[in-house]
C-alpha cells in the first residue's frame, strides 16, 4: 500500500522511480531496456531526465538528385560500381522507410519531402517516383531550371559545377522560403539506417533542450573525423554518443531560426566554387554547435578512399542490399 501510494506521489511531482532489482521502472511502467523518454522528457540511463522545451513540430526534407553525375568534381568510382540512379533510388528508398518510422515514433510531427531532380533522365526519374507511390508520404517533386541563377551564379569551368551550385541553391531557397521549424538536405547518394530520423529527431531535441540553442546535425561519421587529431567534445543523444564537428558537407539537418540568421553564408555557398566547397558553411560551425553520430546513422556511398566516404564499423554490402527497390 505505501509502495503504490509513492509511487502515484512521484507521478503527481513528475519524478521517475528505478527498482534496480528488478530492472523496470514502476512509474513508467516499463522494463530500463525499452526506451524510456516520451514526448515531454528524453530520459537516458545513467544520466537522468532532460526536459523537452525544444519540440519539433513540423520536419521538410529536402533531398536533392541529378542521375547523370556519377561523382561530381571526381574521376573516381563509387563502391559497388553502379549506375548513379541505383545509388539515387536505393538513398531515396532508406529515406522513406526511415520516414515511416519516424512517423510511428513521433506521429505529431508533420514531415513533407521535396525532391529537387537537376536534369535527370525522365526514366530515372519516374523509378523515384514508383518509390513514393502508396508510401503515405506527403511528397512534391521540383524539376529544377538552372537558368534561373544565371544572374547570380559565378560562370563555372564546366556545366556540372555551375549544375551543383544552382541546384543547391534552390534546395536553400526553398527551406528558406517554406520550412517552418526544421530541415533536412539530403544528397543522393546517403543510404540511412530505418532509426536514423528518429533518432536525429529525440537528440535534437534532447541537446537542444539541454543547452537551449540550435543546432547543426550531421547523420554520418566520416572518417576524416579519425584522421587529423582535432578536440571533440562528446554528448549523449538519445540513444547514441555525438561527437562536436567542425566540417560537414552538404547533407545535415538545422533550424529554419539558423537558415535565417547564417543566410549569408548558405547563399555564398552557392556563388562560385569555393575551397572547400563549404567553406561558408564551415564558418557557422565556428559559432555555432555541429554534432554527428558515434556510429554512423547514415553511409555516404562513395569511393572507398574518400575521407568523406564510408564510414566505419559498418556493414556495407548488408546496408546496400537492405535498400534495394525492385
Amino acid at each position: 500500500m505505501i509502495k503504490k501510494l509513492f509511487i502515484k506521489i512521484a507521478r503527481i511531482l513528475n519524478y521517475e522511480l528505478i527498482d534496480q532489482n528488478k530492472f523496470i521502472s514502476p512509474t513508467l511502467n516499463s522494463e530500463i531496456n525499452d526506451s524510456l523518454s516520451d514526448i515531454n522528457k528524453s530520459i537516458v540511463l545513467p544520466l537522468g531526465k532532460v526536459n523537452l522545451t525544444k519540440k519539433i513540430k513540423n520536419l521538410k526534407i529536402i533531398f536533392r538528385t541529378n542521375s547523370n553525375i556519377h561523382i561530381w568534381d571526381q574521376n573516381k568510382k563509387r563502391i559497388f560500381d553502379e549506375p548513379k540512379n541505383e545509388y539515387a533510388k536505393r538513398s531515396l528508398y532508406s529515406l522513406v522507410k526511415s520516414i515511416k518510422n519516424l512517423n510511428e515514433k513521433y506521429p505529431s510531427i508533420k514531415v513533407n519531402l521535396d525532391i529537387v531532380e537537376n536534369n535527370s533522365e525522365k526514366k530515372n526519374l519516374e523509378e523515384l517516383e514508383k518509390i513514393l507511390f502508396d508510401k503515405k508520404i506527403k511528397y512534391k517533386i521540383i524539376n529544377h531550371n538552372n537558368s534561373v541563377h544565371e544572374s547570380e551564379i559565378k560562370k563555372q569551368k564546366n556545366i556540372e559545377t555551375y549544375s551543383n551550385l544552382s541546384s543547391l541553391l534552390k534546395c536553400y531557397q526553398l527551406a528558406k522560403n517554406e520550412s517552418e521549424d526544421i530541415v533536412y538536405f539530403v544528397e543522393d547518394d546517403y543510404i540511412h539506417f530505418k532509426s536514423s530520423l528518429e533518432e536525429m529527431i529525440g537528440t535534437y531535441e534532447r541537446i537542444s533542450s539541454q543547452l537551449s540553442r540550435e543546432l547543426f546535425i550531421c547523420p554520418t561519421d566520416y572518417p576524416y573525423l579519425y584522421t587529423n587529431n582535432e578536440k571533440t567534445n562528446i554528448l549523449i543523444g538519445n540513444k547514441r554518443h555525438w561527437r562536436t564537428i567542425s566540417k560537414t558537407l552538404c547533407t545535415f539537418m538545422t533550424s529554419k531560426i539558423f537558415l535565417d540568421k547564417y543566410w549569408e553564408n548558405f547563399y555564398k555557398t552557392c556563388l562560385d566554387r569555393n575551397d572547400p566547397f563549404e567553406k561558408y558553411l564551415n564558418e557557422i560551425y565556428e559559432k555555432e554547435i555541429c554534432i554527428s553520430p558515434i556510429k554512423s546513422l547514415a553511409i555516404h556511398i562513395t569511393n572507398i578512399n574518400s575521407s568523406y566516404g564510408l564510414s566505419p564499423f559498418i556493414n556495407y554490402k548488408s546496408i546496400w542490399e537492405e535498400n534495394k527497390n525492385d
